[in-house]
């Protein structure tokens, strides 16, 4: 399998497919980089070079106990970028990815960055703090720990077949091959990753981090996000951007780049080509 070994010993497996202008993508809590199949066929096939890792303690890279923080994970993508010397590279993060993201091009700089978008992203604050009151409160990211160190294959089926695709909305019909496919993905990482890694997605701040980034951003969001509420997250990092733009989607849920794969698609190719 492709990896690159991290300063700190960690193996972080990727895939890279095809060649043309690279488009890297991050994954979400607490997945891997299959997540993306549906982007990384289509922007294969579009003439594109395609690459997704799993990120530390995640799908094929090593589960070790320490270093799931977000410096560490920016650190980790810059390490894959830099074995892989991509240039001119547009970087696409969906959920805990879109802080990766965000925290990567504010962290390693821009000089081989063309673009990014990040897709119903944690920025800039999940937590509820003083200064962020539309947060969501401590604890409801107490109990998913919690439920992630008790027991989390129940938790995690019953995550993606409910809130994370919006399959527990009046209406919506469940794809049992999704939410096993996600269980999948989740069941494949570590239980300390996941665990450490929620505390990495809802208490860092990313908010200087929006503030020094100068490429163009394309911040995705649905107004019906059940994970990272729509008020609190995607409108505030697009005014922070100095170069950012806000697509909202209406009624579209957290899952939505497997979801509404192809609108999703359809508006990174017009973003990327623009």
């Amino acid at each position: 399998m492709p990896t690159v070994t991290t300063k700190d010993g960690v193996e972080i497996f990727y895939k890279d497919w095809g060649k043309g202008q690279p488009i890297v993508f991050s994954h979400g809590w607490p997945l891997s980089g299959d997540d993306w199949d549906a982007q990384m066929m289509f922007f294969l096939s579009k003439g594109f070079r395609v690459i997704a890792h799993d990120r530390r303690g995640h799908g094929r890279s090593t589960q070790v106990a320490d270093g799931h923080d977000m410096d560490h994970y920016a650190d980790d993508l810059a390490a894959v970028t830099a074995h892989l010397d991509l240039k001119d590279a547009v970087h696409v993060g969906h959920s805990t990815g879109g802080g990766e993201v965000v925290h990567y091009i504010a962290r390693h700089g821009e000089s081989r960055v063309a673009k990014a978008a990040i897709i119903a992203a944690v920025p800039p604050l999940m937590v509820q703090t003083a200064a962020n009151p539309g947060g969501l409160p401590k604890d409801v990211f107490d109990g998913l720990q919690a439920q992630t160190a008790t027991n989390r294959s129940q938790f995690y089926y019953d995550l993606a077949a409910g809130p994370f695709y919006g399959f527990n909305r009046p209406g919506a019909t469940k794809s049992e091959a999704v939410v096993l496919n996600w269980w999948r993905q989740g069941m494949m990482g570590g239980a300390k990753a996941h665990y450490d890694g929620i505390v990495a997605f809802s208490q860092t701040d990313f908010t200087e981090d929006l503030k020094k980034i100068n490429v163009p951003v394309l911040v995705m969001h649905g107004d019906d996000d059940q994970i990272v509420p729509y008020d609190d997250s995607g409108p505030l990092s697009a005014k922070l951007l100095k170069n950012g733009t806000l697509k909202t989607y209406k009624g579209f849920p957290h899952g939505m780049p497997t979801t509404h794969a192809d609108v999703i698609n359809a508006d990174l190719l017009a973003f990327i080509k623009g």
